[in-house]
């Protein structure tokens, strides 16, 4: 198999297009036979990624290589970064707004769920500038 390469722009504040880009990829890992439970952990990363960018930054990206071996999930988004990503790793732990709480979402959950759900996981945030995310579940 060759690597497959989806691209996805994920834009602030679009809560109608929110888990769009993780609903396509859980399509398309299906149409490729990837197993239940990898389709599973990928699919939830890459909804985790894309609430994270829609609710804390200004847009960003996400990327989705597939391979014979691998599938690795890059998510950039545009600023704020993230002061302390120890603290922001901790389960519960949040900086979403309080009209996006009433919405049902910022419960503080993404970055432990995105890391429980990865064989590797890496995290780099600079400060006004961006924050990325790079997900790899291997096959």
């Amino acid at each position: 198999m060759r690597i497959i390469k989806l691209l996805y722009e994920i834009e602030k504040e679009d809560f109608v297009k929110a888990g769009q880009a993780s609903s396509e990829v859980k399509k398309v890992l299906k149409q490729l036979g990837v197993s239940s439970e990898i389709t599973r952990r990928v699919s939830i990363a890459t909804y985790e990624a894309e609430m994270n960018i829609v609710i804390h930054s200004f847009g960003g990206k996400i990327e989705v290589e597939i391979d014979i071996n691998k599938i690795i999930i890059t998510a950039r988004d545009r600023g704020p970064g993230i002061e302390n990503i120890d603290l922001a790793m901790q389960e519960g732990y949040t900086t979403a707004s309080e009209k996006v709480r009433e919405l049902g979402f910022g419960a503080g959950m993404g970055l432990p769920n995105i890391k429980r759900c990865a064989d590797e996981f890496y995290i780099n945030s600079i400060i006004d500038e961006y924050t990325e995310l790079k997900i790899t579940t291997y096959l």
